[in-house]
């Protein structure tokens, strides 16, 4: 959920795995395993269509009206006079969030903390889909004990632009990889009889201007970047529920979008489930109920902390007598403007029962309705911490090692420098803020891997204010820890705002605000320069939701890893990979550029907005998205699509591509060649030779991480279907398969091209 402020004042809102498999890596150590989906889990929505039908004829207008609307900041609906309960929402996509009850409320007492998993770039860094499978686990049993029926998760806009400050919470530049890892995280969370609403539909690509930006884009970069993996959510993943975004796309309110709502989503795609508006993102009677907005969500902050229940908030449907919940909420556009709407038009009655349908489908899905009862969650349970640690040590990249990790547990002083060491980030972002059980910081993390054998010393460095610059105090300081250490361990980056306890105070990776530059903030360049003069012998950490620019100093570090936000265990996680327990597997989701105006968003698109025009934007970028921009045009990356460094090393032999029916399947061989176990992710690249029209220099179309034992290999096999080698032909409306020629590019990174093939098709 989002904050929002309109007619009413909306609030910000929007599996057990084998604990350290370390350095012995030889198989995805995950035991919840994703069970085989039906053929289409959106036909499976309508089982209990009959009985919801018969429901329907029971109620009275005003009832079927009350179902599409909010009544609290995170609760809709309910008819207690039929047995039709509250459809009860919580953010967020990296943990439950502590709200107590059916508003906005402070948690009360330690006990009421949730598991803190790391953030959604973190998940997608795996590249490992059990393990989004095992995530939505988590997040479905907490939300089931919780007493929550949909999680507003997950975030899966595209990262176009990487000043984006909510690129945290979402998966990467690339809507394959993006496609591959939402299917497991959705399967996950409603396996535990709870609806995940993946969010925010569609060409949500910023925070700057997000309420009322006029998003417009070509038919082909919509269909090729922009829309896959909603698509894959809705046909793949069977997503119940699904969130519409704040901006406006080719002039019309997302949200009441009657092309992306009916005719694409509900209608080519054949979504049967709900489509709720993000906070306050409704803005027109008349179009939310024709265009495709099922239930319309907000907050009335002057209801905010109140105690109304389900029986003071359905009364009020219908009548004129001014309860509380009648102050604010029955005003909504699909409340009593509604109610009066249909009064005036009854051709609008089989729009409203086709919403309460909708709305029914989930609570009969989740087990709001019907039988078997849900099954009892879990909150904060030791498995699902290991598996908030397991997705830290493979979400973690190792972007640089000039033979300095991993680190020797024997070395005997370590200065730890930098604010981040020692900083909590779970309270951070805006909707993804949580109560965290516990959170290991980086600092913690070493003390916790080494104990009393290693002197560590912690010098801040800088300090996390508004308009912080450097502070030669403290520059003096941790250049003096730096010279008396063996080893230099600087933890920098980004972070998610100023003072947590403060909306206003968001900032650089946070919701409603996009990040100035991509330059490390208060001071961090100038004290990392000073550090590293002082001792090279110097391993950078990163935290952040995305690219950071690394070149004015990345030649001078010995070591740089990315660590983004690593969740409750994550300095754990990142103790284990400096020192050598857990060999890294992480690979970037996301390209980092060399400077910002390398970016395609800056160089070739439009950002923030249309020059003189703040509220209209055109993606002149078009298709070229991430890297599919940087390899096509040869500019350089800093660090490519893809890439994450090994202790160990991989070999890539015996390619084979063999033609099918339009489609072709591609086997190799992987053999570990170094003496460490490990990890590596094969991926799978497709470019069109004889494409009539101008198609990107590679897609990525295929990836499977293999662990290996060491002197191991294993064959690897991949099926490249039709949708591998399409692209959308904006004249005829639909996906084309030219025949000619495809090269098959298999690496390690989109610039770590190991082999190549071709197949003919």
């Amino acid at each position: 959920m989002i904050a929002k402020s309109s007619r009413f004042a909306a609030l910000l809102g929007c599996c057990a795995l084998a604990t350290n498999i370390g350095l012995a890596q030889t198989k995805p150590a995950t035991k919840t395993k994703a069970p085989t989906p039906p053929a289409n889990r959106q036909v499976a929505l309508t089982a209990n269509d009959a009985k919801i039908n018969a429901l329907i004829k029971q109620m009275t207008l005003e009832e079927k009206v009350h179902m599409l609307h909010a009544n609290s900041a995170f609760a809709a609906g309910g008819i207690e006079r039929l047995g039709i309960p509250e459809l009860m929402t919580s953010d967020g996509p990296h943990g439950v969030r502590p709200e107590q009850g059916r508003n906005w409320k402070p948690p009360v007492g330690a006990n009421d903390a949730g598991t803190y998993l790391p953030t959604n770039n973190t998940l997608a860094s795996t590249w490992n889909p059990e393990l989004g499978y095992a995530y939505g686990t988590v997040l479905g049993s907490e939300a089931n004990a919780r007493g929550k029926d949909v999680i507003l998760g997950p975030g899966i806009n595209i990262m176009r632009a990487p000043l984006n400050g909510r690129n945290f919470e979402y998966l990467s530049e690339d809507p394959f990889l993006v496609s591959k890892m939402v299917v497991g995280y959705i399967r996950g969370v409603q396996d535990q009889g709870v609806s995940a609403c993946v969010k925010h539909y569609a060409a949500n690509n910023q925070e700057t201007h997000r309420d009322d930006i006029d998003v417009d884009m070509s038919e082909r970069a919509l269909r090729e970047i922009y829309l896959p993996g909603f698509k894959a959510a809705v046909q793949q993943g069977g997503v119940y529920s699904l969130m519409g975004s704040y901006n406006k796309f080719r002039g019309t309110y997302a949200t009441e979008n009657a092309y992306l709502m009916n005719t694409i989503l509900k209608g080519e795609w054949g979504f049967k489930g709900l489509v709720m508006s993000d906070w306050g993102s409704v803005h027109n009677t008349q179009d939310a109920l024709r265009n495709g907005t099922d239930l319309e969500m907000g907050t009335d902050l002057a209801l905010m902390y109140s105690s109304i229940d389900q029986s003071a908030a359905t009364a009020s449907a219908g009548t004129a007598a001014p309860t509380p919940a009648r102050s604010l909420y029955d005003r909504f556009f699909m409340a009593d403007p509604a109610l009066a709407a249909v009064k005036k038009d009854p051709t609008l009655l089989p729009l409203i029962d086709d919403k309460v349908r909708r709305i029914l489908r989930v609570e009969f899905a989740t087990h709001m309705l019907g039988g078997p009862k849900r099954q009892p969650g879990a909150y904060n349970t030791k498995e699902h911490q290991a598996t908030a640690l397991k997705v830290a040590e493979e979400g973690i990249v190792l972007l640089k090692n000039d033979g300095i990790l991993p680190l020797q547990k024997s070395t005997k002083t370590i200065a730890v420098i930098g604010a981040n060491a020692s900083r909590e980030n779970a309270m951070g972002g805006g909707s993804g803020q949580l109560k965290a059980k516990y959170e290991i910081t980086p600092l913690q993390g070493v003390k916790n891997e080494l104990g009393s054998s290693a002197t560590i010393t912690y010098a801040p460095g800088y300090k996390i204010a508004r308009d912080q610059k450097a502070d030669p105090q403290l520059i003096a300081e941790a250049v003096a820890a730096a010279k008396a250490a063996d080893v230099v361990l600087f933890v920098g980056g980004s972070t998610h705002g100023y003072d947590y306890t403060k909306w206003s105070d968001n900032a650089y990776d946070a919701e409603a605000v996009d990040k100035p530059d991509l330059k490390m903030p208060f001071g961090q360049e100038e004290l990392l320069q000073a550090v590293l003069a002082a001792n090279p012998r110097t391993v950078v950490v990163l935290l952040g939701g995305g690219p950071i620019e690394t070149a004015a100093w990345a030649g001078q570090a010995k070591g740089i890893i990315e660590a983004w936000y690593p969740g409750m265990e994550g300095g754990n996680a990142l103790a284990h990979i400096l020192f050598g327990d857990v060999n890294p597997s992480g690979k970037l989701p996301v390209t980092f550029p060399v400077k910002l105006e390398d970016a395609p968003a800056m160089k070739l698109g439009e950002y923030p907005s249309t020059p003189g025009n703040p509220l209209k934007q055109t993606y002149k970028d078009d298709i070229w998205v991430g890297y599919r921009y940087y390899d096509t045009y040869k500019v350089a990356p800093q660090f490519a699509f893809g890439h994450g460094l090994s202790y160990t090393t991989f070999k890539y032999d015996k390619l084979r591509v063999t033609p099918g029916a339009q489609s072709a399947t591609v086997q190799l061989t992987v053999t570990n060649t170094g003496k460490t176990a490990g990890a590596e992710v094969v991926q799978v690249y497709v470019k069109d030779e004889q494409a009539s029209v101008k198609r990107p220099e590679k897609e990525l179309k295929g990836f499977q991480k293999v662990f290996l034992k060491p002197g191991e290999t294993k064959t690897v096999d991949l099926t490249l279907d039709t949708n591998a080698f399409q692209y959308y032909d904006e004249a005829k409306k639909q996906w084309v398969l030219e025949p000619g020629k495809f090269d098959v590019l298999v690496g390690s990174s989109s610039r770590d091209i190991r082999l190549t093939g071709n197949v003919t098709l």
